[in-house]
């Protein structure tokens, strides 16, 4: 009777390192959304400028294929469908702010924080409009981005933050096909 308990044991014990490992590999909900998202306060920054010639080349290297395309366009529809569910505004579409998230984006693919490459604050890209931002990666669907940023209190937050007048978005896809995503949002 203790041999086949133990055996149950050892093969229950199995079934669960496998289904994790199946989780993971198919994503689990959660790949590439750690629980912060970014917010800058009133005043601090403000009127700063940071766009230099290397952030300029990023934005215009960002792919732009359909799939990216529309990917970014339902990601937008689909936020302000939560924010209308909430009784909020829609976001409107700010071209400055998708330059800055396509900056944002490529900035990611290296290191995956809300500080960039160059040690610097992830609003320095464009001070003047940048005050919240949502960072995201390997998610290949808006649904998927767009439901896991939901499913972050942080991330929901700026999504829902009834001052945040504009956003912009943008993915950059490595040569792998890997999606970076980058939402963010302004006054």
């Amino acid at each position: 009777m203790k041999k086949k308990i133990r055996t149950n044991r050892i093969i229950s014990s199995l079934l669960a390192v496998l289904l994790i490992a199946f989780a993971v590999a198919c994503g689990s909900g959660n790949e590439g959304i750690d629980e912060s998202a970014a917010v800058r306060q009133n005043g601090v920054g403000d009127g700063e400028i940071y766009i230099d010639d290397e952030a300029i080349a990023l934005a215009g290297t960002t792919t732009s294929s359909e799939d990216v395309t529309a990917a970014v366009a339902n990601a937008f529809e689909l936020i302000n469908e939560e924010r209308a569910n909430a009784g909020l505004t829609a976001l409107v579409w700010s071209d400055g702010l998708a330059q800055a998230a396509s900056v944002r984006a490529q900035e990611i693919v290296t290191t995956f924080s809300h500080t960039r490459p160059n040690g610097s604050d992830w609003w320095t890209v464009n001070s003047s409009i940048q005050y919240g931002e949502n960072l995201a990666k390997l998610y290949t669907t808006s649904e998927s981005v767009v439901t896991a940023w939901m499913n972050s209190p942080t991330h929901k937050a700026n999504i829902m933050d009834a001052s945040f007048v504009t956003v912009g978005m943008a993915i950059y896809q490595t040569a792998d096909g890997s999606w970076y995503w980058a939402q963010e949002f302004g006054y």
